[in-house]
């Protein structure tokens, strides 16, 4: 083993963590603003549901039916 091992090998391992950190970190930031979109798309569909059931005309009570 050269000496040119002992800067050559741990250098590759420090570019490799360092490339790592900064895949992983944009992939979570990606990961967290596409679990927000679905959030927000959710809330906004629930807020819908809520609406449209509440313009709904309400039905009347049920007949005796007899």
């Amino acid at each position: 083993m050269t000496a040119a091992h002992l800067i050559y090998i741990p250098m590759l391992l420090i570019v490799g963590i360092v490339i790592g950190f900064i895949l992983g970190g944009r992939a979570a930031r990606d990961a967290q603003a596409m679990a927000q979109k679905q959030a927000e798309r959710r809330a906004a569909a629930r807020a819908a549901r809520e609406e449209a059931r509440r313009s709904a005309p309400s039905p009347g009570p049920p007949d005796k039916g007899g």
